[in-house]
């Protein structure tokens, strides 16, 4: 009884909480979380569900499965910030039970239940699957293909079954962000397979049939796009997939080690108890705890997904999910073993101060952080109402720093499970001053509240200098930009010539225009204001929040 109530906390009550419950709670940042609700709210409202769309212009960018996802759960539950996101949500849940099922494989229902804890508190892992992107969604997929693969090559019968689900999976995972879905599966698998000595097996992993369920899933919508937009597979293929990864193309080019510190700070709280959990142990000891297939597998999951993106010239920090899984299943295994060492009546002294340190420093990191805002020299907060969302979270931190340490020996897996649940607490707490602080210059929220309030409906709203896919989304109006096509400029082009000029526009031929008018309404930012009153010097400040502005010009 007491392991099922275990198993209930750790695998649905702790992640409901941490992943689902805050969702309503944040607005839609910019702008991934705006265009990837708007492409799909697009798809809802032209009953176009081959093309995705994003301000009325194609783009090609990104496969639909996420999009689909989303516009399905749109269509359940409306249109809102926690539809938006769960599909990402749900997908972040998803690992947490793959890395449940994998330390169950590879020892005992207890090392499932840390390595799952782990996953879930890692911070990277909850800042990532909360939000409405689609590298949850592709890690998801991706680990459980990779996963079907490796249980496939390591069975002496070889069951079909494992390989045909890698397939499916993989050709889903294609469908969820590219051939990338394709690619690490099989890479992974291959790896492992050679350093295990099993090179001869790698091409065991070539199945007719997996081909054809491959094909099934993943070429219908490739078929369709491509007939209904001639150029896809030349954008698609060659500019977002080679020129994407081989140049600098995107201006994302970041040194090799970018992502050290990403995997350092992702895998908080817990890299910083690692002291405590591995001292007395030499490094052949810790590599005693692992079994070679999974010491394998772990370091050719791990390495691949760290060196492929390492190397590639277009990096960004949401890109190295798939990799924080087999690194839950080592740190959770380690912190499992290190609770069984536990002497009874072992309490917070025993364990020295220098295996304490890196704890305590963590602890007074995420303190700073907090406090930060009270000091920035942009985006201030004021002390007054700053405290009152900060005090929770400060708290935890301080309990993480002696309640743990109360329960070490004198409650079997107290220690860890303290931790867990504090540390999920703050995970929960910070929601609050995050969406304070980050939605009033990160969130076109606020900004559509006033333009619904403020600008008649039949009345068009220009972005000057921004493109906020949230206005469209929380609006409901296709808003022309100006200047700031950015990454639309393709699917601009392909548009017909009138409707190119009415909703992408630059400064030359948007000044002419608005001095035609007898009023105009615009959003702006506020470093975009000064020209825009050299322009048009009668305009009006509707509303600010001194970053975004709304303006009647004329």
């Amino acid at each position: 009884m007491q392991r099922n109530a275990l198993k209930i906390l750790i695998l649905v009550l702790i992640p409901l909480i941490v992943y689902v419950a805050p969702l309503p709670f944040t607005p839609l940042m910019e702008p991934d979380e705006g265009r990837y609700s708007a492409i799909p709210s697009e798809m809802n409202a032209t009953g176009d569900y081959v093309t995705p769309r994003l301000k009325g212009a194609v783009y090609f960018e990104k496969p639909p499965l996420a999009y689909w996802a989303t516009a399905l759960l749109f269509k359940l539950l409306g249109e809102h910030e926690f539809s938006s996101r769960l599909f990402a949500a749900l997908c972040a849940w998803g690992c947490i039970l793959l890395t449940y099922r994998m330390g169950v494989f590879f020892h005992d229902s207890r090392t499932g239940l840390y390595a799952a804890a782990v996953l879930t508190t890692f911070l990277y892992h909850a800042a990532i699957g909360r939000i409405n992107i689609l590298d949850m969604p592709l890690a998801y997929l991706v680990c459980l293909a990779a996963w079907a693969g490796f249980r496939y090559g390591v069975s002496a019968q070889k069951r079909p079954g494992w390989l045909y689900l890698m397939y499916l999976t993989s050709a889903l995972a294609f469908l969820a962000k590219g051939l990338i879905g394709v690619v690490f599966p099989f890479g992974i698998v291959a790896v492992w397979m050679f350093a295990s000595r099993r090179w001869r097996e790698v091409f065991s992993l070539i199945s007719p049939v997996g081909a054809l369920l491959f094909a099934a899933v993943a070429l219908p919508w490739l078929i369709l796009v491509q007939q209904a937009n001639p150029d896809f597979f030349r954008f698609f293929f060659i500019q977002e997939h080679l020129l994407r990864y081989a140049t600098k193309m995107h201006d994302r080019y970041q040194p090799v080690y970018f992502y050290v510190p990403i995997i350092l700070a992702g895998t908080l709280p817990w890299c910083a108890f690692l002291p405590q959990a591995l001292r007395g142990l030499s490094l052949r000891a810790v590599a005693g705890l692992f079994g070679s297939d999974e010491k394998r597998l772990l370091l050719s999951w791990f390495g691949v997904v760290t060196i492929f993106f390492s190397l590639s010239s277009s990096k960004l920090i949401p890109y190295i999910a798939p990799a924080f899984l087999p690194l839950a299943l080592l740190f959770g295994h380690v912190f499992r073993s290190a609770e069984d060492r536990t002497e009874p009546s072992g309490g917070a002294l025993a364990v020295p101060l220098r295996y304490r340190v890196t704890a305590v420093l963590q602890s007074l990191l995420f303190m700073a952080v907090l406090i930060a805002p009270l000091f920035l020299p942009q985006h201030r907060v004021e002390l007054r109402a700053w405290w009152p969302l900060i005090a929770v979270p400060l708290i935890l931190m301080l309990l993480m720093l002696f309640l743990p340490g109360r329960l070490r020996g004198r409650v079997r897996g107290g220690w860890f499970l303290a931790l867990h649940c504090l540390f999920a607490l703050f995970i929960l707490s910070v929601t609050v001053p995050v969406s304070a602080y980050l939605a009033p210059y990160k969130s076109a929220y606020p900004l559509a509240r006033a333009i619904q309030a403020q600008v008649p409906a039949n009345e068009m709203l220009y972005q000057y200098g921004m493109s906020l896919y949230g206005i469209d989304f929380y609006t409901g109006r296709r808003t022309p930009i100006v200047d700031d096509i950015g990454e639309i400029t393709y699917g601009s082009r392909q548009l017909p010539p009138e409707e190119r000029e009415r909703y992408f526009l630059y400064s030359d031929t948007f000044f002419p225009f608005v001095r035609q008018q007898t009023s105009l309404y615009c959003a702006t930012e506020r470093d975009k204001l000064e020209r825009l009153k050299k322009e048009v010097p009668g305009l009006t400040v509707l509303w600010h929040n001194n970053f975004f502005y709304l303006l009647k010009l004329n």
